[in-house]
This record gives structure tokens, C-alpha cells and sequence, in this order.
């Protein structure tokens, strides 16, 4: 089985969540994925690295995201993991509508959840987060070729 393994670090600027989700989009595209699983895929980049630079940096921009992604037939993995200020309670910054900056909803982690097979997330303290999402790939829809 072949395994393609993709790792993109870039500073905590909120113009590089873009850049973050096109690269997730193209390996979807290449894996033959359809448009709806793209969408959710870019969506819970999104939100993972958005968490990262918002909360895990509080916006500033001096700071380092790497995004880790590894796909084959079977499934893609994405690991988003920053060195920031980390999740106090992460079964609490899980459910629907908590948000640390009043300006959020609060539904980050609901649309991971929703959009990815699985949702892992693993955080410290000052030390930083590391949030793993996983997409198996439904193999029953035809292949665009």
C-alpha cells in the first residue's frame, strides 16, 4: 500500500489557513474524493488551524502551525499541531458553543467532528495542541475517470 506523507509548517498568519486548506483540497482531489468530502475536509482544516493561531497563539504571528498529512487507498490523516498556550479542558472546548473568545461560536470542533471519521485531539498546557482527524475513504462511490 502506498502511503504519500505531506508536512507543511508556516508562521501563525491567518492568511496561511488558505494555503492550508488548498493543500488538503488538492491531495482530496487527487485521491478522487467528491466534491461534499473535499468541502468538509477544507472546513475542519480550517477550523483546526484557525484554532491554533486564535487560542493557541492568541493571533500573534511570530509563531509556528505544522500540518501533517498522510494518505493512502485506505484513509488520510491530518495532524494540525501548534506550541501554543494549550486547552485547559479539551472534553469542554469539544462541545458546541464553547468558545474562549466571545467573538467565535464555538463550533470548531463540532464541525471536525462531524466532517472527519475521527477526532482526537491532545493538548498541555503552555506546551501546545496537537488536534488528529481521520477520513476513510468510501471506495462504493464511482471514480471520476
Amino acid at each position: 500500500m502506498r502511503v504519500n506523507k505531506l508536512n507543511l509548517t508556516f508562521s501563525s498568519l491567518p492568511e496561511n489557513v488558505t494555503i492550508a486548506r488548498t493543500l488538503v483540497s488538492t491531495l482530496g482531489a487527487q485521491l478522487d474524493l467528491p466534491i461534499n468530502e473535499l468541502e468538509e475536509l477544507k472546513v475542519a482544516v480550517s477550523e483546526a488551524v484557525s484554532n491554533s493561531i486564535i487560542h493557541g497563539y492568541s493571533n500573534n504571528p511570530n509563531n509556528f502551525v505544522t500540518i501533517e498529512i498522510e494518505s493512502s487507498s485506505e484513509k488520510i490523516q491530518i495532524q494540525v499541531v501548534d506550541h501554543g498556550c494549550g486547552i485547559e479542558d479539551v472534553k469542554q472546548a469539544m462541545q458546541a458553543s464553547f468558545s474562549t473568545d466571545p467573538d467565535r461560536m464555538g463550533l470548531g470542533f463540532i464541525f471536525m467532528q462531524s466532517f472527519m471519521d475521527e477526532l482526537h485531539v491532545e493538548s498541555t498546557l503552555n506546551s501546545g495542541t496537537k488536534v488528529i482527524m481521520t477520513k476513510y475513504l468510501n471506495h462504493s462511490h464511482p471514480s471520476s475517470h
